[in-house]
């Protein structure tokens, strides 16, 4: 019986190419020609202030967390939710982590309790855009302008997403993105992050480069580059950056196909909603998705673990997604919550993530039937 993969990284075609050409230009360390096309492709297309790939998502946090000048005792809010990388960062400069629950539609961190936890020691808030679909942006940027707080947007799966309009990841003062093979536009491992607050993006290329001005140099806006910050070794080599184009170069026509898995998964799982079997994800009116996952939410742990099971006896290969941040071993040391987290709780056992990869078109029916005959 042939097994349906969870995931499968999706290649354009000029992946290779572009490496080879990478090699032939004599640049294959970090800011070649490659990156750049990259820089000015996120640039373009989210209208930020800079763009700076990252070897990964991780990185482009963990320079938000410097450029937000983050210390011990500072706290940040964000949901539980979300991946280890969104609190590492900024546990590592000594700060702490204060989860608030996530709503029941979206998954993402639930706006309305976000004022409520802000404390006179609260720096930032760093909204994840769950699946793609954005967070309520015009109430979080609100909240933040009111108090004083740094928004960093974890738009790791927020590529080609939109609110109202604008780009995720564009919206914050900060903003990151992953390129893991995981995601809709991938490089194997590789992140971006996004400068939206021009003050920020001198010393955002300085962090980059190990806290030296050697952009600057480059650039001869200085004669010779020394240590002038901190900062450590962000930026990925330039055959990473080719792989990237050519990834970007077809950005729209991936976005297009998996959009229309998504749909058809959408569609096919009606009747299923409707039965009281599943719940669907939900995507407000006013969020453009990516389709970078699709996921169902089921009655109980138990039935998940049921249907994962009965799945795989039918050679489809699903996966449920985060352990809450807040309940982990080292969110237990590191984090505080503020407030319930039944929602989080509750939806993070309940969640079942599907296939969804480019190439999937032919099988997609044959994941359906096998949900179907999971119950």
């Amino acid at each position: 019986m042939r097994t349906i993969p969870f995931n499968k990284p999706f290649m354009t075609g000029r992946e290779l190419s572009h490496i080879a050409q990478a090699h032939v230009n004599g640049h294959l360390s970090g800011d070649g020609a490659f990156t750049k096309k990259c820089h000015g492709w996120m640039e373009s297309n989210t209208g930020c202030q800079r763009a700076l790939l990252t070897h990964s998502c991780t990185a482009a946090l963990e320079m938000a967390a410097l450029l937000a000048g983050l210390g011990p005792g500072d706290e940040v809010i964000m949901p539980s939710y979300t991946f280890v990388s969104t609190a590492n960062a900024f546990v590592l400069r000594g700060a702490v982590p204060v989860f608030v629950d996530i709503r029941p539609d979206t998954l993402n961190i639930d706006e309305t309790k976000i004022e409520a936890a802000i404390t006179p020691r609260t720096r930032a808030i760093v909204p994840v855009h769950y699946a793609g679909v954005a967070c309520e942006m015009d109430t979080i940027m609100d909240i933040a302008q009111r108090h004083k707080l740094i928004v960093i947007e974890d738009a790791a799966q927020g590529i080609m997403s939109t609110y109202k309009g604008r780009a995720l990841g564009s919206i914050g003062h900060l903003g990151a993105f992953s390129f893991h093979e995981t995601k809709n536009i991938i490089s194997g491992e590789g992140g971006a992050l996004l400068v939206n607050t021009p003050e920020f993006a001198q010393r955002a290329e300085i962090i980059r480069e190990k806290g030296t001005n050697r952009s600057q140099f480059f650039r001869g806006q200085v004669d010779k580059y020394t240590w002038v910050d901190v900062g450590s070794s962000y930026l990925p080599g330039e055959v990473i950056a080719a792989f990237l184009w050519a990834q970007m170069e077809e950005a729209q026509a991936i976005t297009a196909r998996r959009l229309a898995l998504w749909d058809r998964y959408h569609a096919a799982l009606a009747p299923l909603e409707a039965a009281g079997k599943l719940r669907r994800p939900v995507v407000p009116e006013q969020c453009v998705h990516n389709a970078h996952m699709y996921y169902v939410l089921l009655d109980s742990l138990d039935q998940r673990t049921r249907v994962m099971a009965n799945m795989k006896e039918r050679g489809v290969n699903t996966v449920f997604h985060y352990v809450p941040l807040h309940s982990a071993p080292a969110g237990l040391t590191h984090s505080r919550t503020h407030g319930g987290m039944e929602n989080t709780d509750g939806l993070s056992e309940r969640l079942l993530r599907l296939p969804l990869w480019v190439g999937l078109e032919d099988e997609l029916d044959t994941v359906v039937a096998a949900l179907a005959e999971s119950f």
